[in-house]
């Protein structure tokens, strides 16, 4: 396993760098990390050359190292290349996965403007479509848009993000941050706190709850990015007390704290690419969890869960839509519960990692077979 260095997370490897690389064992994996650190904050030139250096570096790994297949996941787009040298200088089975539709998603967010840059990345996502032997899509519009560029159906598998049962569906302890008390109702929302995740949907809710005097609803935002900062600047100008900031914690930690809250917030952007093209994690996290999900954008999530009748689905930029499911979830603990008891079924019908876990290797396994 190949990485770099993330602000919020451990390899396992404590030993120093030498020469900007560290290898170790960790738990029968040989894993190297990169000295190439990345957080959700820095801006999009360190995050760009940070990909670039880290594409560079696992080129000389994947064409000298001993090994069966190459499996490179997105995002970024550029961790494809190695698996590309790999394919045609080393005769490689390569499996590419794919999290996210680039450049579709920052050309729809309007991150990336230059034409000889969204050119260029078009190139490459084609060239890595082409090179995989294989490819694997989280959600149903990532499959078709893999299928779009020219990709026969059969090499595409869909393998959405799984849930963690082991993690979130066992009892543990519940912990409350301060400014909770015992009878309040808390939507939480664990993730980046960047431009993609439209937090300020987040804060425009706080802001309607608070001028109708619901002080007993709270909303937890738990994680960084690089909006974070601004976001916790309005909620102090505009007094919203209601919305509550913690650090990024582990999904130990996270557990206790869904233990805690009532139901989980499934935000993103008005972004249309969005609707189809992501498979966020932390709405699996929520529904193995047993939390109902409020989601606030059209898409395959929310006919999921209106299908499954789980959570509510309210629609992009309308802030009392979004109080006013807070406001039912509040009133109607009984139902509130069933949701979440219909999220679980949810989970460990459709999600559960194990049984999606079992999928990946067959599909892998496949791949490498001559």
């Amino acid at each position: 396993m190949v990485c770099g260095s993330y602000s919020a997370g451990k390899t396992g490897l404590s030993q120093r760098f030498n020469k900007g690389v560290r290898r170790g064992v960790v738990d029968g994996i040989d894993v190297v990390e990169l000295d190439l650190n990345y957080s959700n904050s820095d801006g999009l030139l360190k995050r760009t050359w940070t990909f670039l250096k880290f594409a560079v570096r696992s080129i000389g790994l994947a064409l000298t190292e001993k090994y069966d297949l190459v499996f490179a996941t997105t995002t970024p787009l550029t961790a494809g290349i190695p698996g590309i040298f790999a394919r045609w200088l080393r005769s490689k089975p390569f499996v590419f996965e794919v999290r996210d539709l680039w450049p579709e998603l920052p050309k729809a967010m309007g991150v990336v403007h230059n034409p000889l840059v969204l050119c260029a990345l078009g190139a490459l996502e084609w060239l890595s479509y082409h090179s995989a032997h294989r490819l694997i899509g989280l959600s149903p519009g990532i499959v078709e848009g893999i299928c779009n560029r020219g990709i026969d159906p059969q090499r595409v598998t869909a393998i959405p993000n799984g849930c963690d049962l082991n993690i979130f569906s066992v009892p543990v302890e519940p912990w409350s941050p301060p400014g909770i008390a015992p009878h309040d109702l808390v939507a939480i929302f664990a993730g980046t706190h960047g431009q993609a995740n439209g937090l300020d949907a987040v804060l425009d809710a706080a802001a309607e709850l608070k001028a109708r005097g619901h002080q007993e609803i709270k909303l937890l935002l738990i994680g960084n990015g690089k909006l974070k900062a601004g976001l916790v600047s309005r909620a102090r100008q505009e007094g919203l007390y209601n919305v509550i900031f913690l650090d990024p914690v582990n999904k130990a930690r996270l557990a206790q704290l869904m233990a805690r809250s009532d139901l989980g917030l499934q935000v993103l952007a008005d972004v249309p690419a969005f609707y189809y093209g992501t498979s966020p994690n932390k709405f699996f996290d929520y529904i193995a969890a047993s939390k109902p999900v409020l989601n606030n954008y059209p898409g395959w999530l929310a006919e999921l869960i209106e299908a499954n009748q789980c959570g509510f689905v309210v629609p992009p930029g309308n802030a009392k839509a979004f109080a006013d499911a807070l406001e039912s979830a509040a009133t109607n603990p009984a139902s509130l519960k069933a949701m979440g008891e219909r999220s679980l079924a949810l989970a460990r019908a459709e999600f559960d990692r194990r049984e999606l876990g079992e999928r990946w290797v067959d599909w892998i396994e496949g791949t490498a077979k001559p």
